[in-house]
């Protein structure tokens, strides 16, 4: 059986450099990190976690809570957080919590019992379970936010720009002469919806538009953008901006039902460019997210706290795009 040993005289590196690898991946230089794993493949060695746990008295596990995994969303944010976590010989423990405050308690008990070296939570809530290991540990606790960008929630956190990424939304539909705008938000109670209207409102206001557009609640689900685009397009609406891609799949579908065409009669925009977005029929313009990115900059807050880097960022804000397909166009001729 290879060797610790063995690796690190194959990759023609120290044994701390292997074990560093391991632990401690951001501070192995890329070149070594790839030449070191690429003799690991070839060896086919496997690092003693449960030794390593032992001595650094850590589970070698996170705990990765999801408020709702049968959103398409939050696949590819796993599969980021999964890979690096892998990658530093670390095992990922998810977690459903359904938006419910009791499961995400009693899963974030496992990091109070120590089951867990960290949390990584991508939903708006920090279980209420952990608000004495942060008042206790303030920057040092390992807990980290992932999407859901809230300044009250005062843990590291990995997002985009909501608000700009909407407004961006808006002046794509305004710029094709749309002034009839329907606004299908989030659940109020998500600071990332807030912050997706505030934007959206704002570049409304820029266009004096603010008092035309017309705001209906949704709660990020196919279903809920279906029933408000169906109350949207019988006040007149010219174009739907969504908050989800599943609710701009519904609302396409409620267009069609009220004997309409996306985008001649109706345009519709997105936000997340899931991985079907560009199947639709009519093709999706959406906000595209880094989803994977976001779960593995998530991760890498999560180890650089674990491992005591005390000038890890606090809020990283990650680039979005504006994607354009074929769901909007310009407004029909004689669209108030």
């Amino acid at each position: 059986m290879p060797t610790i040993i063995d690796v690190a005289a194959g990759a023609g590196v120290s044994i701390a450099t292997v074990s560093r690898v391991f632990s401690q991946p951001d501070r192995v230089a890329e070149p070594t990190r790839r030449r070191v794993l690429a003799v690991v493949d070839a060896l086919g060695y496997a690092p003693n976690v449960a030794a390593r746990s032992l001595r650094t008295l850590r589970a070698a596990k996170i705990l990765l809570t999801v408020p709702d995994i049968s959103n398409p969303f939050f696949a590819s944010v796993i599969r980021g957080v999964e890979e690096a976590a892998r990658d530093a010989g670390y095992t990922v423990i998810v977690g459903d919590t359904r938006h419910d405050p009791e499961i995400e308690d009693r899963y974030a008990e496992m990091l109070a019992r120590r089951e867990v070296d960290g949390l990584i939570f991508l939903g708006h809530r920090l279980p209420a379970t952990l608000a004495p290991l942060l008042a206790r540990n303030g920057a040092t606790a390992p807990i980290v936010n992932g999407c859901e960008y809230s300044e009250s929630l005062t843990v590291p956190s990995v997002h985009i720009d909501n608000a700009a990424a909407s407004a961006e939304a808006i002046e794509h539909l305004v710029a094709l002469g749309h002034t009839a705008i329907g606004i299908v938000t989030g659940p109020a109670a998500s600071p990332i919806s807030r912050d997706r209207l505030a934007g959206a409102l704002a570049a409304a206001r820029r266009h004096g538009l603010e008092d035309q557009a017309i705001v209906r609640a949704g709660d990020y689900s196919a279903r809920s953008g279906y029933e408000q685009a169906d109350e949207l397009v019988a006040r007149g609406v010219t174009a739907i901006a969504c908050f989800s891609d599943e609710m701009a799949l519904g609302a396409i579908s409620a267009i069609r039902a009220a004997g309409l065409s996306c985008p001649a009669d109706v345009s519709v925009t997105g936000f997340d460019d899931l991985p079907f977005a560009c199947y639709f029929d009519p093709p999706l313009t959406t906000i595209a997210q880094p989803k994977a990115v976001i779960g593995a900059r998530a991760f890498g807050l999560l180890i650089g706290i674990l491992n005591g880097d005390v000038a890890i960022e606090r809020q990283v804000t990650l680039p979005h795009e504006l994607v354009l397909r074929h769901s909007t166009a310009p407004a029909r001729s004689g669209a108030v």
